[in-house]
């Protein structure tokens, strides 16, 4: 029987399905001739407000503050939010729509929703499942060093403010580098110089993972019954957050250059596929595709839910909490960058005022040099590009956009470039634990639905009593996160993080949606699919969808695969150390252990997929086979002549058995 056949036997459930499955259990919900076996007591959202607040809470993260304002910054501030909100319009909103809907109808888990639309692709949702597990892992060590440093907050002045002193001396690494630079990798990791020396465990980050993993825990403990109204505050506060340190950041002087700075737009960059390449990576991941966790929530939706209008308000959110998020990192770190050079400034006008620097009259600036905190940034930077190669003495640069290119990219906005400019504002300790606070709360919302993304499915799928009692699986599942986690607690703990940040959900989740878009809009069919949304929803979506789903999304997909797959063999994998003894980072290769670590994590993810496409022909054969050994042994039976009073009315089996 061909796919196709198997396929026009199986429209997606309704409410009637439902109820049909809710009285016979012991329907096996894994046959491709029978409906989604859904559980009768399967949980639901209490309100609207709930469901938003979990998509949300996914869907906004750590991403949102750290590496959308980075990329603006690198390819063109206000050209890449043009190309930005193009992309997330034509590839972005209906491949999230797809997944809602999917979720909606069928209402299970990703492991579920695959088997039910094709089943040779049902590795698709075991592939999601795994990349959750290997997000889980790191994601919650963020969380930790998160907790970490809010815990350490709570002190005047901050540890990381100045440099610590050794017999009136100051710590040579921390001189050489910056009091935060040494504080994140001294004292809050102790690194090692490279992921090839693994050192101990750090005492105190274990501590940390271990309290990130148990509130985890504690919200999961019933599901989302539990975890939403953790989210009822760990959605909402980061945005309040984040307005509070955007009024205090456009307050300091330096806000605006910084915003100007941010969203200077450079249109020329729209020529660049990389550009192209990296706003489409990142509207992939702000939205979170691929990784279960939107099927996941949407399946507790009622069926007549709007899941379209739903796909189009997330994905704004989302988008403007972005925005919000780049007005505030830019604001503060255009405050911080003009402090720095300001210093720059005055120590330089310094030489001239105490007379260390001699020179000839025609060089002597127009401006006030006897007092050097008077003098503007401009006025230096013109006096300077005029003078510079006659100048005698050693009188340096203040570049304010140099300054800016500083530390604003992932943990090094997070743990470095923010918290240095936190030293800078009143009251810094209150800003420095708000503001981990916040970290910690967007990185709670996330890992719930990653952990969702993985729990759901496996209660659909394995339908053993211990997987079914909510708060078994959640504590089991942070048991063993934590335990393996603790590789990350190590000295290159670090490492490890940024190897599984940039490869074991990457290259996964982007062959998944791959695979989710073609199942959905070749094998099932975008037609019929949009034929049971309509009877879902009771109005029919723009037949613009059945293109974009056929084509865009996966042309887009593809050419984005392949430009993945060709940059990680014609870039060498590298990663960032830290040299203790130069002070300051290092771009290193990975060792040969490492790749193939990183090789194993990419495959282990995707293993699934071909697994599960063989097992379904093999069990497909089997299946013809027994029947047609049936059939056989049936037509022996009949050539016994016996006689048709004897055989049940349209059976096979003789009526009774003597």
């Amino acid at each position: 029987m061909s796919l196709r056949s198997q396929m026009e036997k199986q429209p997606l459930p309704t409410d009637d399905d439902d109820k049909v499955e809710a009285a016979e259990p012991e329907v096996d919900c894994y046959a491709p001739e029978q409906g989604s076996s859904e559980p009768a007591s399967r949980a639901g959202w209490n309100s609207k407000i709930e469901y938003f607040l979990a998509q949300v809470g996914f869907s906004v993260g750590l991403g949102n503050v750290w590496r959308f304002p980075y990329l603006c910054h690198q390819n063109g501030g206000g050209a890449f939010l043009l190309l930005y909100i193009l992309l997330m319009l034509i590839v972005g909103i209906p491949l999230f729509f797809l997944e809602l809907a999917a979720g909606q109808a069928i209402r299970q888990g990703s492991i579920g929703v695959w088997k039910y639309i094709s089943p040779k692709l049902s590795g698709i949702g075991y592939s999601s499942c795994v990349v959750c597990f290997f997000v889980a892992l790191y994601y919650n060590v963020i969380l930790a060093w998160s907790l970490y440093y809010f815990g350490n907050s709570f002190q005047y002045p901050l540890p990381w403010e100045q440099c610590p002193e050794l017999g009136n001396i100051t710590v040579k690494e921390c001189k050489s580098s910056s009091p935060t630079s040494y504080f994140w990798y001294r004292k809050a990791l102790d690194v090692t110089d490279s992921i090839d020396e693994m050192g101990s465990f750090n005492v105190y980050i274990v501590g940390c993972l271990l309290l990130a993993w148990t509130i985890v825990c504690l919200g999961m403990f019933k599901g989302i019954k539990s975890s939403v109204k953790v989210m009822y505050f760990s959605s909402i506060f980061p945005y309040v957050v984040l307005i509070c340190f955007l009024i205090r950041g456009l307050l300091q002087d330096g806000a605006s250059e910084g915003i100007a700075y941010m969203f200077y737009p450079k249109l020329e960059i729209w020529a660049d596929v990389q550009v192209w390449r990296q706003a489409a990576t990142q509207v992939f991941f702000a939205l979170g595709l691929g990784f279960g966790s939107i099927i996941a929530y949407s399946s507790y939706n009622p069926k007549n839910n709007n899941c379209h209008r739903d796909a189009f308000t997330v994905s704004f959110i989302n988008f403007l909490t972005s925005v919000l998020a780049t007005l505030v990192v830019f604001a503060v770190l255009g405050f911080r960058a003009k402090k720095t050079v300001m210093a720059c400034v005055s120590s330089n006008v310094q030489k001239l005022s105490e007379h260390s620097c001699v020179l000839d009259t025609h060089l002597l600036p127009t401006f006030n040099y006897s007092d050097p905190g008077s003098v503007a940034l401009e006025d230096y930077t013109r006096w300077l590009e005029q003078n510079e190669h006659q100048l005698p003495c050693n009188i340096t640069a203040c570049d304010l956009e140099k300054e800016m290119q500083k530390g604003v990219e992932g943990t090094g906005l997070a743990f470095i470039a923010f918290t240095e400019a936190m030293t800078l504002l009143p009251g810094s300790p209150f800003w420095s634990a708000l503001f981990f606070l916040m970290l910690l709360n967007l990185g709670l919302s996330t890992m719930f639905g990653t952990m969702e993304g993985i729990l759901a499915p496996l209660r659909d799928r394995f339908k053993y009593r211990w997987l079914t009692v909510v708060s078994v699986v959640s504590v089991g599942s942070c048991i063993i996160g934590f335990l393996i986690g603790l590789l990350f607690t190590q000295r290159c703990g670090n490492y490890f993080v940024t190897m599984f940040d940039d490869y074991s959900a990457t290259l996964p989740l982007i062959i998944v949606v791959v695979f989710e878009t073609f199942s959905v809009s070749w094998l099932y069919g975008a037609d019929r699919f949009l034929d049971d949304i309509e009877g879902m929803l009771g109005w029919r979506p723009p037949v613009i969808y059945k293109y974009l789903w056929k084509y865009v999304c996966l042309l887009a997909m593809l050419g984005l695969l392949g430009a993945t797959i060709i940059g990680m063999f014609i870039k060498t994998p590298t990663y960032m150390a830290w040299n203790q003894e130069t002070a300051s980072e290092d771009h290193l290769p990975y060792p040969g252990w490492a790749l193939a670590v990183l090789s194993l994590l990419i495959i282990f993810a995707m293993l699934p997929v071909p697994v599960g496409l063989v097992h379904s022909v093999v069990w497909d054969r089997r299946r013809r086979t027994h029947r047609d050994t049936e059939t056989g042994h049936y037509s022996i039976v009949s050539t016994d002549e016996t006689p048709m009073s004897e055989l049940d009315n349209g059976n096979a089996f003789p009526a009774s058995v003597s």
